[in-house]
């Protein structure tokens, strides 16, 4: 999965802090990537891999993923792009999220 998500003036950074808050324990997620938009100074990207559909579903009733999305909503101006992919070929993602600052 991938989306934009276009932040409250001036919110980006407090933003992304609150989003990678909720995001340390989420069982079948293989990756979860936050990125700032290179050319817009209020746009997130979220690029997120799941081993399955239901694992996904379920990460959204998880308490942390909840407190994150309840206190980063005041935060958001809207929903800009998102699209559901399925990976088939590529460099694959495995280990620590801390070397991308998550």
């Amino acid at each position: 999965m991938i989306g934009k998500i276009k932040a409250q003036p001036g919110k980006r950074a407090e933003l992304i802090a609150i989003l990678g808050e909720g995001t340390g324990a989420m069982p079948g997620c293989l990756a979860y990537l936050i990125a700032e938009d290179a050319k817009d100074a209020d746009a997130i990207w979220i690029t997120e891999i799941w081993d399955t559909q239901a694992s996904h579903a379920a990460s959204l009733a998880l308490p942390a993923v909840r407190a994150a999305i309840a206190k980063g909503r005041p935060m958001i101006a809207g929903f800009e792009l998102s699209a559901e992919t399925r990976p088939v070929a590529g460099a694959s993602f495995v280990g620590d999220r801390t070397r991308l600052g998550a």
